[in-house]
């Protein structure tokens, strides 16, 4: 049964193929594992024909297939060689002789000894019917066959000889396009159904086209698996070779005496990046340094600037957060505990917590502490992030000037360093820590640029999650800082920065509020510092009370602080020169003078009598209130107006807009219209020595003035606020707690207000309202009837229009005609 007998039909055994083609043409050993096959085999082998006809199955993970599972068109093949192998197996070496079609099968068995059923037993005995190739030669076929074989040449040499010599050279002297197919198809290592898919192809010419595609095909596979191999061998080869120099280099340190191995510590400093939790582009940052850093000398200048930005990316927390605290009873303790008072910032931070426990993503706030000196604001800060668990940074910016102070200085300059906010931070550790910018109001500005517009970007919350620092060139998230800052007079913090912060107002404490705090806080945390117990040391309350009038003089309580911690120290040196341990010391107010001293201050005292032209006004200052008596008086001259006592521009030109009301006022007032030719007019506020400004004296200097040229004396009892118009409208007023406690310590019992800050009254505590009398009024006439010391009906004839001064004698007939 040869290549060239007549087509015909042949019986012979099925043996099954899992995932291989054996292709006309070729000797292939596969192995034979079901135990039908193998018996079907080994019968085979001992038969003189020796053929079997191998069928590819259609799914390779069948184990048991019928005959719809297998393919129709298979190779007949001869069996050359049956191994035994140990597993039970056999590997046996087939010739493929030609196709041939299945026609029909029978289904037979074994008898069944071994097997665990019946079925591992049966096995089929087909009818093949031969095909034969459809050969047609032409000019595409042959070059064709030329191509093929040029890519055998190329596959060979690329697989390190795949194809035998042998096979080579019998190639070559083929001139049959179906054999020359067949038998290149047969070495290749394409997929089986893509080799059944070319089995089943008779054309020749497409069999050998189709064989020409798989073979470029597994080329341009193993020409990319080449390159892989040869980019990962040249890695190797490098890293190898690195590996020998860094290993050489240490040896080199090592016996020159050097302690620090400069390539492991980039190794480190190159795990500490890729480790770290950080952005990416910083990530990406600090690498690209780190391979200029790898390639500079040690010993150049730019090898230290590198490395120290190196430290600063590592060094900063980035992403880095501390579990806060979110519960509200704990924080309110905790603010209850170290500050007395104050209710309205505390509440601003429980409704932040709130906020922040409901949400679990609320922005950091931006909150300014405006206050007086003295009255907790840094210390508040302190206790806020003791409440939110949070680290505590302060920044004092009073007398900072310097832009790069806050974003930083660029890098090509020698010594550069990050802004003062990133510096606190890496201190900081934490990515979310409390920051007290302190003495905002402090800053200025010159020709290093403006620090207070480099704080926009910074206290901006729609901003500062990109915050550019000119060091690191790299923005960095600043959304998750808790920012506080403090200041003590709102107009000194310029309007833009301003609008990107929430004012909470801290004003000064009451007389009350600081007996308060100095029994419960300062004294017995004064008595500890100074190494006193509490058995040691008491103060009366008139005592407390005493030092609060005559000896300090503020808004807060640092000065009451400070006195108290005089008397401790007094009292722990009678204490040691006695040396009794056990000794107490109760201290009266009778014993203040000898402790303490005179009088420290006669702060806010009233007149004891009226006086003309003396007149009580209140004033707001960085101290807290006070009383801001003015002084008028009247002189012969010639008109000049003087005005002293170191006012600023506001005060200025409040007195001279209260002069022109008076002169409007003149006919009212039972003046000449030209009473101001004949004198001179001197203004004067006492203390020259201390700046005064500010936009609330107007009626007080009108009041002063009007008392002065009537010669009518006004109340000694009573102070008054408000600015003044041309016209003489009362206008609205701030400050309004601090200046009414002022007048409560002045034993003043009636104030004049503006009728615009009614609202405002609720806001003062009824400690102080309960003391005082208030007036509100619109007009500055009823302030002159209300302050001023006068016979009945004086001021009832004042005009409430500005008098003109007339019509020309040609104009007037005709405005009267009209």
């Amino acid at each position: 049964m040869e290549n060239g007998e007549t087509k015909s039909l042949i019986r012979m055994p099925l043996v099954p193929l899992r995932d291989a083609v054996l292709f006309p043409q070729s000797i292939s050993p596969l192995v034979i594992g079901r135990s039908a096959s193998i018996k079907v085999i080994e019968s085979s082998f001992l038969a003189q024909d020796k053929y079997v006809f191998l069928l590819s199955q259609k799914q390779a993970d069948k184990d048991k297939p019928e005959l719809d599972d297998l393919h129709h068109i298979g190779t007949v093949a001869r069996i050359l060689q049956v191994l035994h192998l140990p597993n039970g197996t056999i590997r046996v070496l087939f010739e493929g002789l030609y196709r041939a079609r299945r026609v029909e099968a029978r289904l037979f068995s074994y008898a069944a000894k071994n097997a665990s059923s019946q079925e591992d037993n049966d096995y089929y005995v087909v009818q093949v019917e031969r095909l034969d190739d459809i050969e047609r030669l032409s000019a595409e076929t042959e070059a064709a066959m030329q191509l093929t074989l040029e890519s055998v040449d190329e596959y060979n040499a690329l697989m390190n000889r795949k194809f035998p010599q042998e096979t080579l050279q019998a190639l070559r002297g083929l001139r049959s396009p179906g054999q020359i197919a067949d038998i290149v198809l047969a070495y290749l290592k394409s997929d089986y159904k893509q080799k059944q898919e070319a089995l089943e192809i008779l054309d020749s010419h497409e069999r050998l086209m189709r064989a020409y595609e798989l073979i470029r095909s597994e080329l341009a596979v193993a020409a990319l698996e080449r390159s892989i191999k040869n980019r990962v061998k040249g890695q190797m080869e490098r890293n190898q070779r690195e590996y020998y120099l860094n290993e050489q280099m240490k040896a080199i340190n090592k016996e020159m005496g050097r302690d620090e191995d400069q390539q492991s510590e980039l190794a480190g400093m190159e795990k500490a990046l890729k480790d770290k939790d950080m952005p990416e582009e910083a990530r990406a940052k600090g690498l690209s340094e780190l391979k200029k850093l790898r390639v500079t000398p040690p010993t150049s200048a730019e090898y230290t600037v590198v490395r120290n930005y190196l430290d600063w990316i590592l060094d900063l927390p980035w992403n880095r957060l501390k579990e806060t605290n979110m519960d509200l009873s704990a924080a309110r303790d905790i603010l209850d505990r170290d500050h007395y008072g104050l209710e309205k910032p505390k509440e601003r931070i429980l409704e932040h917590l709130a906020a922040q426990r409901l949400s679990g993503g609320v922005k950091g706030p931006i909150l300014c502490l405006v206050g007086p000196p003295g009255v907790g604001k840094t210390s508040l800060a302190k206790s806020v992030a003791a409440a939110t668990g949070r680290e505590f940074v302060r920044l004092s910016l009073g007398g900072v000037r310097d832009e790069a102070e806050i974003r930083g200085h660029r890098r090509t300059y020698v010594g550069a360093l990050p802004g003062k906010i990133l510096q606190s931070l890496k201190r900081a550790k934490y990515n979310n820590p409390l920051f007290c910018l302190d003495e905002i109001d402090k800053m200025t500005s010159d020709f290093r640029g403006d620090p207070a517009a480099a704080l926009l970007e910074v206290l901006d919350p729609e901003q500062n999650n990109t915050f550019n620092d000119h060091y690191l060139d790299l923005d960095y998230d600043l959304s998750k800082v808790f920012f506080i800052t403090t200041a003590n007079v709102l107009p000194a913090i310029p309007l833009p920065l301003r609008d990107r912060m929430e004012i909470i107002r801290l004003p000064g404490y009451l007389e009350t509020e600081k007996q308060r705090i100095a029994r419960d806080f300062l004294l017995p945390r004064q008595i500890r510092e100074n190494g006193l117990q509490e058995g040691n040391l008491s103060l009366s309350s008139s005592a407390i009370t005493e030092i609060i009038r005559s000896y300090t003089q503020e808004a807060g309580v640092r000065g009451l602080e400070r006195e108290i911690a005089s008397i401790c120290r007094k009292t722990a040196r009678r204490l040691v020169e006695s040396g009794d341990m056990t000794m107490f010391c109760k201290v009266g107010a009778h014993s203040l003078p000898r402790l303490l001293g005179v009088k420290k201050v006669r702060r806010g005292e009233r007149e004891s009598r009226p006086l003309n032209g003396v007149c009580n006004g209140l004033a707001y200052t960085e101290m807290g209130g006070d009383i801001l008596v003015v002084e008028a008086s009247v002189m012969s001259g010639q008109g000049k107006v003087n005005i002293t006592g170191k006012l600023g521009e506001v005060m200025t030109e409040s007195a001279k807009a209260a002069l022109s009301y008076v002169r409007s006022r003149s006919t009212g007032l039972g003046l000449r219209r030209d009473f101001y030719k004949d004198i001179d007019l001197h203004i004067h506020v006492p203390e020259g020595a201390t700046p005064k400004d500010g936009p609330s004296a107007g009626i007080t200097l009108a009041t002063a003035l009007v008392s002065a040229l009537l010669g009518l004396p006004v109340r000694n009892d009573l102070a008054m606020t408000g600015e003044i118009t041309l016209r003489g409208r009362v206008l609205a007023i701030g400050g309004l707690r601090e200046k009414l406690l002022a007048a409560c310590r002045a034993g003043i019992k009636t104030v004049i207000l503006p009728s615009d800050n009614a609202g405002d009254l609720k806001e003062v505590p009824e400690d102080i309202l309960k003391n005082l009398e208030l007036r509100l009024v619109e007009h500055v006439d009823d302030v002159l009837a209300m302050a001023i010391i006068a016979p009945s009906g004086v001021f009832e004839h004042i005009s409430e229009d500005m008098p003109g001064l007339g019509l020309s004698a040609e104009l007037a007939p005709a405005m009267q005609a009209q």
